[in-house]
């Protein structure tokens, strides 16, 4: 797919951060959008902000991504409301810290709820009207951290290891088939957003310190930039795309140090907690 131009781009989690800069990008190439998100206040913004940018069509929806039934009927309105859907982004996603043992399941089963199983959602509902389009692509949103682990991470890993595992194999199975939809699953580093500030902490962690460092010491990427990069991936037929100098630095170096990179972690971290 070489343009969005009048192209049915269904983003989930739009409400702010990378979906309203994925939404207000296909705006700027005349996509007609379909945005979803739980925040009806934000999602509300991002589609008065997508039509000033050019959208053709704005049609929004609150949708819990974590609810299989509503993804189900979301899936079905999108695309009986357009007649077709050519790509979709499943861009929901929160985030969780805290050492293991601290979680509670109930934060647990939240994090997996949307963050893989949103996912999965998204791309089960979704893809036969992908591949009924003929030029299809389906777009997941895993993490850095769903190409290597951090302390106090166990969860968020979990879920955006999921996410990557699960979109390869769903790329090799469309490729088996001869499908006409691509696949990309998009690893970003540390991107400005809020997604720090509105995260679950686990008891014990000091989670306005955790967002003060992640906004002034791991943001580093725009979301405008994120979304760029992004889509120039999609439309390059990219497999995986790493969003962010952070990412690819991080990458690479756990890709040297094989499962060594743990231990130097480890240590790192160790020294961070002793200042």
């Amino acid at each position: 797919m070489k343009s969005l131009k009048d192209k049915v781009v269904v983003i989930t989690g739009a409400g702010s951060g990378i979906g309203r800069a994925l939404a207000l990008q296909a705006a700027r190439e005349g996509a007609r959008l379909a945005i979803s998100d739980v925040d009806g206040e934000g999602l509300a913004e991002t589609a008065r902000l997508a039509e000033a940018a050019g959208a053709k069509e704005v049609l929004t929806d609150k949708v819990d991504v974590a609810d299989r039934a509503a993804m189900a009927g979301y899936a079905k309105q999108v695309a009986e409301h357009f007649g077709t859907v050519n790509v979709v982004v499943n861009n929901a996603g929160v985030s969780l810290t805290g050492t293991f043992d601290k979680l509670p399941y109930e934060d647990l089963d939240w994090i997996m709820g949307i963050n893989f199983w949103g996912v999965v959602h998204g791309s089960k509902e979704f893809l036969p009207h992908l591949v009924a389009s003929g030029d299809g692509h389906l777009i997941n949103i895993s993490s850095l951290f769903g190409l290597l682990s951090m302390p106090g991470q166990s969860a968020y890993n979990a879920a955006k290891y999921a996410v990557r595992g699960f979109s390869e194999s769903l790329r090799e199975e469309l490729l088996i088939a001869k499908a006409p939809v691509g696949v990309t699953v998009v690893h970003p580093g540390g991107i400005k957003t809020a997604i720090a500030r509105n995260a679950r902490y686990a008891e014990g962690e000091d989670g306005e310190r955790t967002a003060r460092m992640f906004d002034k010491k791991l943001a580093r990427t725009t979301p405008e930039k994120a979304a760029e990069v992004i889509f120039d991936g999609m439309r390059a037929g990219k497999a995986r795309v790493l969003v962010g100098g952070d990412a690819h630095l991080l990458h690479t170096v756990a890709k040297v140090l094989g499962a060594r990179y743990q231990d130097l972690v480890a240590k790192q971290y160790k020294k961070l907690g002793s200042r």
